[in-house]
């Protein structure tokens, strides 16, 4: 008799959190226990998918630095606040 021994895993609730970086956005950055947060400049597509964000192009708020980060690096995106126009 066969028997199935494969590992079945949950599927996420939602999206992973890098699908919905678009360019223009800030971002927390997390590497190596330490974070930082960054606007991101510019997201490109992967190989197999163009659409599929797997690099950004993000410049450090702090430091004015712009460097290329691995999607996977994005831990949140902060929410932008909109503030009332003065008449």
């Amino acid at each position: 008799m066969l028997v199935d021994h494969s590992v079945v895993t949950a599927r996420p609730d939602r999206d992973p959190l890098f699908l919905h970086v678009k360019a223009g956005v800030t971002v927390i950055v997390e590497e190596n226990g330490d974070w930082w947060m960054g606007d991101v400049v510019f997201v490109e597509g992967g190989a197999r998918n163009a659409k599929v964000p797997t690099l950004f192009q993000v410049e450090n708020v702090d430091t004015g630095v712009i460097r290329w980060i691995n999607a996977d690096l994005v831990t949140h995106i902060v929410p932008r606040i909109h503030e009332p126009v003065a008449a």
